[in-house]
């Protein structure tokens, strides 16, 4: 088969010149935009990994959306492990540049030990509505989902309910896949917010993640509702812990203690995550990789929010907001997403911390703000 596609490679790449091929990306805002040169084109397009992704399944997202309105989107997507080695010219920039000045020498670090995490537990409930952990895994020798064929994907998700049947206790649940959902099933998880629906977005839909949607998709959760994971949507895996509240310590300890034991399953079946010491989790977007890490919580901050120096506080915290019905919605109420802005380079115990800290501080000008007081002598240094 890797014969055929790199046959089928050499046929495409007679048929017309790389400047004949190579995408008009004058008006484009993203990371991959920015580093692929016409040189760089004819370096990578005759390349493909064993499993036949090409620079073109990598680009094509990047080519089809210009750009984000809110945000610079990173333009390419792997379609497998090796991607990242095969094509690492282009992405090793496009991944220093999306994360900080990351370097190719650069080693991850992983640290899932929820006693590391200092405090957590003491976030005020009258602001804090809930807070939630979550990241995405992907499983070694399974092509990723924009490149991922019917048969694998179905494999991921057998494998999937065959190790999350194996939990127990707390983490005891059930899985619900899309195609077999009946309403009144598909209703509750949609007003416990829990379900994912066929990805709508540009950006995910250029990237081949929704093929054959819903097949081999689903979703596990815990009998309490408080740890869930979703089968075959932008990752493999994509596992979450979360609950009412500011106890982001339980939330912490639980998704590590889940991830754990979820991984040790899928090892006992013959299959690791994908990792490595440079990238650590290895995922399908780029932005993601590391820690793979959105640690976040839902605050109210009606004053703060307004205040001139909002965002250069969260910039200063490495924070980052959204509304709470995702990254495009506006607060309501004052209510506000907030997360942290880093993945790779920070361990997940770090970038945990960095939200309890900010968090703990936004919630503190928020009070001094209601009593009309300054904030300026608890301004934060750069973190």
């Amino acid at each position: 088969m890797y014969e055929r596609s790199k046959d089928l490679l050499q046929l495409n790449l007679t048929r017309m010149s790389a400047e004949e091929e190579y995408p008009d990306l004058s008006q484009h805002n993203n990371h991959m935009a920015k580093f692929l040169t016409l040189d760089m084109y004819k370096e990578l397009r005759g390349r493909a990994t064993s499993s036949g992704f090409t620079l073109e399944g990598l680009i094509q997202t990047g080519v089809d959306n210009p750009g984000h309105p809110f945000i610079m989107t990173v333009g390419c997507v792997a379609g497998d492990e090796e991607t990242y080695e095969v094509f690492k010219e282009l992405l090793d920039p496009v991944i220093e540049d999306r994360h900080g000045g990351y370097k190719p020498s650069d080693k991850h670090k992983t640290d899932l030990n929820p006693a590391n995490l200092k405090g957590g537990d003491d976030l005020d409930p009258n602001y804090v509505l809930s807070s939630r952990v979550r990241t995405g895994r992907s499983i070694r020798g399974f092509c990723l989902p924009p490149h991922c064929s019917r048969g694998e994907r179905r494999a991921v998700e057998k494998l999937s309910i065959e190790a999350l049947d194996s939990l127990s206790g707390d983490l005891k649940g059930k899985y619900y896949a899309l195609k077999n959902m009946t309403d009144a099933e598909q209703q509750q998880l949609i007003d416990d917010h829990f379900l994912f629906d066929k990805p709508v977005s540009p950006l995910l839909l250029a990237s081949g993640m929704a093929r054959d949607w819903p097949d081999a998709r689903g979703i596990w959760h815990n009998d309490n509702k408080t740890f869930l994971v979703w089968v075959n949507e932008e990752d493999h895996l994509r596992v979450i812990s979360m609950q009412k509240g500011g106890n982001m310590k339980e939330v912490f300890n639980r998704f590590c203690t889940g991830l754990t034991k979820i991984e040790t399953l899928f090892k006992d079946r013959g299959h690791a995550f994908m990792w490595n010491e440079h990238l650590g989790y290895v995922l399908t977007c780029p932005s993601n990789l590391g820690t793979g890490l959105r640690a976040g919580v839902h605050v109210k901050l009606p004053n703060m929010s307004k205040h001139a120096k909002f965002e250069e506080v969260l910039k200063r915290l490495r924070l980052q907001k959204r509304g709470t019905g995702g990254v495009d919605t506006a607060a309501v109420g004052g209510v506000f997403d907030i997360s942290n802005a880093d993945r790779l380079g920070f361990s997940e115990v770090e970038l945990v911390q960095m939200v309890v800290d900010g968090v703990r501080l936004l919630v503190d000008m928020e009070k001094k703000l209601e009593k009309g007081q300054s904030i300026d002598d608890l301004m934060p240094a750069q973190k």
